[in-house]
């Protein structure tokens, strides 16, 4: 029996690439985008559109109700990728900007996980697969908001797995680095004269978004899952770093403004 599969943030990037992987795999692929023309394409792709602004609660519940209906209520996997990214100091940012983070990169995928529950349940053998990111484990000049909603990403994720133990459903956490993908050009900058920048030396570590699928079919394939799926060698060594270094050595690295 084909398994269906909730992909959010299938516009481009890591969304779009798991899509196409898993669609070759044999899962049916659901793939979720905030605009009404990304999701006639992903159609045309031989993928299942679902319109879906996570930052929108009508727009979560219609999705939710409509991804039930599509699987017969049975979903094998949801994979929580959307997100985007709000950049600039912290005194920059207005609590508005700072709500639309979270709403786009948290609770919407609480609202939109714990609507699909029951239906991830009821597959028996079902996997919750959350994007995080290297600012989820450490933080950086000018990405304290992004950061702030993969951290609390990372927490959610950790109580979620302790309390659907036992239920067939597992939890798991993919942690990229720097990644080539739009995620940098369509971030929202709060101070345009003096935007947060990756430095140079960042290209020199970024892989294309192909390098998560490894971690992704082993997280939705393997049957002991890992709790956490570093990506990319900055987020193996950040994922080390922090509980080997004393918080002010970690603060000097850090202090240069680091990727993605």
């Amino acid at each position: 029996m084909q398994k269906n599969v909730l992909i959010t943030g299938c516009s481009s990037g890591i969304g779009l690439v798991a899509a196409n992987d898993l669609l070759q795999r044999g899962y049916r692929v659901l793939a979720a985008c905030r605009k009404a023309e990304d999701v006639a394409r992903m159609e045309t792709l031989g993928f299942t559109g679902v319109l879906l602004d996570l930052a929108d609660e009508e727009s979560v519940a219609r999705a939710a109700q409509q991804v039930i209906e599509l699987t017969g209520n049975h979903l094998y996997a949801l994979f929580n990728n959307g997100g985007f990214g709000v950049y600039g100091p912290l005194h920059s940012l207005s609590r508005q900007q700072l709500e639309q983070q979270f709403a786009t990169n948290f609770f919407g995928t609480h609202q939109l996980t714990v609507l699909l529950l029951p239906a991830l349940k009821a597959s028996g053998d079902a996997r919750i697969i959350n994007t995080s990111s290297v600012l989820g484990l450490v933080s950086t000049p000018g990405r304290g908001a992004y950061a702030a909603s993969k951290y609390a990403l990372e927490a959610w994720s950790d109580a979620l797995r302790m309390e659907l133990r036992g239920s067939g459903v597992r939890v798991s956490l993919i942690e990229p680095g720097p990644i080539h993908s739009r995620f940098t050009a369509n971030v929202s900058q709060t101070q345009q004269d003096k935007p947060v920048k990756n430095p140079g030396i960042a290209a020199r570590f970024t892989l294309p978004p192909q390098a998560i699928l490894p971690k992704l079919r082993h997280a939705l394939e393997s049957k002991h899952p890992r709790l956490r799926y570093p990506v990319t060698l900055v987020a193996h060594a950040m994922s080390i770093l922090r509980r080997l270094l004393p918080g002010w050595m970690l603060d000097r690295i850090l202090r240069v403004k680091s990727p993605e």
